[in-house]
């Protein structure tokens, strides 16, 4: 079929499935859960062909780690889809009411947004997520995946729509584009008359692409320059475990750790252990002069090392005199996505936690937990950098849009 044939049928079938009941949703995902795991070996199987092609092409570890599925990963998979059934469904909510003098009452109704165009690297995961958040808000998606996943994709959408089929269900609630030449990407882009939003998910220059040639609407899912402030009285230790968690845990994440920025009454202290720490994991670091003298084989960064998403074992470093001046480089090299300070001083912490521009900023933690998951959101379908709409890790509330019902009895207007 076409891309036109194909967004024609997800265009039709979002009306059917914005009307079904939450119960029918929810057995529909419960139902692609359980075919998940239980056709995991054809998924694992395509996928490793997936996986020979990327090492093949030399991608490197951090896009391998993303790309890779296995029993453990497949059944996180599907327990992510059973967490969006336990979640409230927000479709028909009403969020406001209220009657105007001439008697009419008027409520807003959360809706679906219609139909969600996803366009996405080498995250196969992202094909279950994406559906689960999506048919649970009663939208059809539209998916155009990365040519590095391609295989691992084609088969977790043969299962769910397999498992949609057997609910009697339509299976043009979720569609994959397996055309994936720039020529199909661009094409999507401009289908204002079929796809309602679109999201990309993956890269700065895949993101930039989108949000520069888009004349659908888009929801800006940025790439994570994110940083860790290190405050003058940061408990050592635990600025150690939560960096080297940052950084190490998995590297090909957006919300891994980048860049670090230290105070530099710390910095004498702190930063040989890290520099240990980190050699541990072979990182690479790039530090301004200061930072230098306190870590041993650490090479000189450039002002471009500042601004760089790594996704990989690679991480800059910079000293600072105090918060104001963390906060400043912070906001000038920053991507709006998440971004952390190590401290026991609380009006430095409120501080931060004010002055970052970012979407989510954190004190005395991780940046890794800038999740759907981890928030308690099920899935997510992305994390919105922008301010309109949707900011940070999107769930089922970022898929809905709304209406206003209005109830008269015969008024008109003068």
């Amino acid at each position: 079929m076409t891309l036109i044939e194909l967004a024609s049928k997800a265009k039709a079938a979002k009306y059917e499935i914005a009307q079904l009941s939450t119960e029918v949703k929810n057995k529909a995902i419960l139902a692609a859960a359980d075919a998940l795991e239980k056709n995991s070996a054809q998924i694992i199987s395509a996928n490793a062909i997936d996986m020979a092609n990327g090492e093949k092409k030399g991608l490197n570890q951090g896009l391998l780690d993303r790309l890779k599925l296995d029993e453990s990963r497949i059944k996180g998979i599907a327990d992510g889809l059973r967490a969006i059934v336990e979640l409230e469904d927000p479709i028909g909510k009403i969020t406001e009411e209220f009657e105007r003098p001439n008697g009419l009452k008027i409520k807003k109704r959360l809706v679906p947004i219609g139909v969600v165009g996803v366009i996405y690297e080498a995250r196969p995961n992202v094909t279950a997520d994406v559906f689960g958040l999506c048919f649970k808000t009663g939208n059809a998606v539209i998916l155009k995946g990365g040519s590095d996943a391609l295989e691992s994709n084609k088969e977790i959408v043969k299962v769910i729509k397999k498992a949609l089929e057997s609910e009697g269900l339509p299976v043009d609630a979720i569609t994959l584009i397996e055309d994936t030449t720039r020529e199909s990407t661009n094409q999507m882009m401009r289908m204002n008359e079929y796809i309602d939003v679109l999201i990309p998910r993956g890269g700065a220059g895949l993101i930039k692409s989108v949000v520069e040639n888009a004349s659908v609407p888009v929801i800006e899912t940025g790439s994570g320059n994110c940083h860790i402030y290190v405050d003058y009285d940061a408990d050592i230790d635990m600025a150690i475990s939560i960096i080297e968690n940052a950084k190490t845990q998995r590297i090909g994440v957006c919300n891994a750790c980048e860049s670090l920025v230290i105070n530099e009454k710390i910095a004498p202290t702190l930063l040989p252990a890290l520099n240990k720490k980190l050699k541990e994991h072979v990182v690479q670091i790039f530090a301004d002069e200061k930072s230098r003298a306190f870590m041993e084989g650490s090479d000189a960064a450039t002002e471009d090392d500042f601004g760089t998403e790594y996704l990989d074992y690679i991480i800059s470093v910079k000293t600072v005199s105090d918060v104001d001046e963390a906060i400043a480089h912070i906001n000038k090299y920053n991507t709006g996505h998440s971004e952390s300070i190590i401290t026991n001083d609380k009006e430095n912490a409120e501080k931060f936690l004010s002055g970052i521009d970012a979407a989510c900023v954190y004190v005395n933690a991780s940046t890794r937990f800038t999740d759907g998951f981890e928030f308690g959101f099920g899935a997510e379908i992305g994390i919105s950098t922008q301010k309109l709409h949707a900011r940070g890790p999107m769930g089922l509330l970022a898929l809905t849009s709304y209406k206003y019902t209005i109830y008269g009895d015969g008024q008109i207007r003068k």
